[in-house]
């Protein structure tokens, strides 16, 4: 049961805004910039001799953390700034920061909020730097609302560009924001601490058992392709210091005597019509890619079969390895071949995994 659905209030009424739909009666729904004041940092990254030192909070500050305060200090960019700027852009406790450039739009309005006034810490470019009046609305229930997903979207809505993405101040003074009384905003900020709080260390913990069963798994598949199933035969050294001993009866070999390798190429034409194979990028390969890219049939193309090994040879990821599917291979991998009578796909797979 929700937190809403646990206690209601006694009468609702219509908001007016769609995606807000009803709220309770003595709520209120204004437009941001009503409710404080809302400001677009332009402080640069650079240092200027005749300035004085600060230190910038950063999009990648915020981005990271959901509270801003002096555990972060060390953490902050240095850089100069002038007198109006240190004025204009200083952190105090209860502003709320929010990315308003990235390069994808879902990456817009990502809040912190400042828990502590930080002296010389400035508010960084790529940040809007809200400063809520505190008897109309109170910094951590917008960082909440914030969050919320409803809240959130809008902004994602109003992000313009192509290669990256920003949101206008004004998107962000028009937004329309539900009002509860001041008692509320501090019952529902406090509440949601507590249950996040909660919920935080839940994660962490979930989070250190599946590092834990990874480090497990890790370790089976690397004592196992190098040492066999059988415990109790005779080991000899491989002759490979990050091998070690092997089997007595397992040859080493260098993998280019009993495997091919051969890269993709980037295709020209595009279709949306799935009677066409589909373009193996790692997106897709991953399932992380809800679109897919088929392709019109062209020559000298690279096509394969499903269950096929693939190496991610350029890019961050370099090295990976993947499971294909039947379709046209990413200029930005190779298909493993592997010869059949003298190594196992399969067991090749897991000792690329190791």
């Amino acid at each position: 049961m929700s937190g809403r659905d646990a206690k209601r209030y006694a009468a609702y009424k219509e908001s007016g805004v769609d995606w807000l739909g009803e709220l309770p009666a003595h709520w209120e729904v204004k437009r941001l910039k009503e409710l404080g004041k809302i400001q677009n940092s332009n402080v640069d990254k650079k240092t200027y001799p005749d300035e004085k030192a600060v230190r910038l909070c950063n999009y990648v500050d915020v981005y990271k953390n959901e509270f801003i305060n002096s555990h972060l200090l060390q953490e902050f960019m240095s850089a100069t700034a002038d007198e109006f700027e240190i004025l204009k852009f200083a952190v105090k406790e209860n502003d709320l920061l929010i990315t308003k450039d990235s390069e994808t739009a879902d990456d817009i309005a990502i809040p912190a909020l400042v828990t502590e006034t930080l002296d010389g810490v400035l508010c960084g470019y790529h940040l809007a730097q809200i400063r809520t009046n505190s008897k109309k609305l109170l910094g951590p229930y917008l960082f909440r609302l914030f969050q919320s997903n409803r809240y959130n979207s809008r902004f994602e809505v109003s992000a313009k560009g192509i290669t990256r993405v920003g949101l206008g101040q004004s998107a962000i003074s028009d937004a329309l924001t539900p009002v509860p009384p001041l008692p509320e905003q501090t019952a529902i900020g406090a509440y949601l601490d507590t249950k996040t709080a909660q919920i935080d260390r839940q994660v962490e913990l979930l989070n250190k058992k599946a590092t834990q069963y990874g480090k497990l798994k890790q370790s089976l598949i690397n004592e196992t392709v190098t040492r066999g199933l059988d415990s109790s035969i005779p080991m000899k050294e491989s002759g490979v210091e990050w091998i070690g001993e092997v089997p007595a009866h397992w040859e080493v070999k260098r993998v280019k005597g009993f495997v091919n390798f051969k890269k993709g190429k980037t295709p020209n034409d595009f279709s949306d019509d799935p009677k066409h194979l589909p373009y193996l990028s790692m997106e897709f390969l991953r399932e992380k890619n809800s679109t897919v890219n088929y392709v019109i049939p062209q020559k000298n193309l690279v096509v394969i079969a499903d269950g096929e090994l693939l190496v991610l040879w350029d890019g961050a990821n370099a090295g990976e390895i993947l499971i294909g599917k039947k379709g046209y291979l990413s200029s930005t991998m190779a298909v493993i071949k592997a010869k059949a009578s003298l190594l196992n796909k399969g067991f090749f797979f897991f000792f690329l995994k190791s």
